[in-house]
Parts: structure tokens; sequence; C-alpha cells
């Protein structure tokens, strides 16, 4: 897992009562586009090419992040959080109603990176050539 010197920001409850066109809406006003929704990867993953954010619009989830051994967090409705790229996640569980929003700092292409596929040297130098994003995705 490649990670990132830049730690993950958690926002508890940051985005609460808003409907999931209000939370991509306020995300793109902000810079974080392409968006999606759905759930989190029940397995190890990354990205190499872009920051990512993760809004919990509804139910609950406990995250691995930074790979196997990482630390564990529970999020849950409103929470934001701000993966820089290279950031190990997964999703160690979650109620059936859960849903993310998942939008790129700048609109940037993302890839779909398993630590057991990946040249991780070759991400690295690709996590290091993503630029910052302009804004936080709560400001």
């Amino acid at each position: 897992m490649p990670n990132n010197p830049r730690p993950v920001l958690i926002y508890r409850a940051a985005l609460t009562d808003r409907t999931p066109a209000q939370i991509e809406g306020h995300l793109s006003k902000r810079g974080w586009t392409n968006a999606w929704r759905n759930g989190i990867y029940d397995f190890h993953h990354y990205h190499s090419t872009a920051h990512e954010v993760l809004v919990v619009v509804r139910g609950q989830a406990r995250l691995t992040l930074g790979g196997e051994g990482g630390s564990q967090v529970p999020v849950g409705e409103g929470d934001v959080l701000l993966l820089p790229a290279g950031t190990g996640h997964r999703n160690d569980g979650s109620s059936a109603d859960l849903l993310v929003i998942g939008a790129y700092a700048g609109g940037r292409e993302w890839d779909l990176c398993r630590p057991e596929e990946t040249d991780v040297e070759a991400a690295r130098e690709r996590v290091g050539q993503v630029p910052d994003w302009e804004r936080a995705p709560t400001d």
C-alpha cells in the first residue's frame, strides 16, 4: 500500500440532512467532481491518480484505513473522509442501508489499485504527481 504522507481528514457529521443531489452540488462547488453513489469496496484498495472524498449519506460502516493492519474507523451519516491519493481503504462491515457519495479533487480520473495486483513503486510515482486539492470538501 503506497499510502500518502498526508493524513486522512475526517469531518464528523459535516454534511447531514442533505439529499444526495445537494451533497453532489456542495462537493462540485468546491472542486470535487466525477461523483458516484454506492457503497465502499470490501477489499483493500487505493487510488493512485486522484484524491478521493467519501461522504456517508446514510447508514454506517467500519473502515480500515491504510491497508492491512491499518486503523479501524467507524463512520456514519454526514461524515466526510478526505483520502489523499494512495491511501488504502476497505469496508469491514456496514449497515444494509449504507449510501456513500464519492468524488475526486479536480474531477480527476481515478484508478482502482489492489495492493496484491499493483506495482507499489510505480503507484508511489503516480501518487507523487497528483496535484493538491484547491478546497477542502467541507469549506
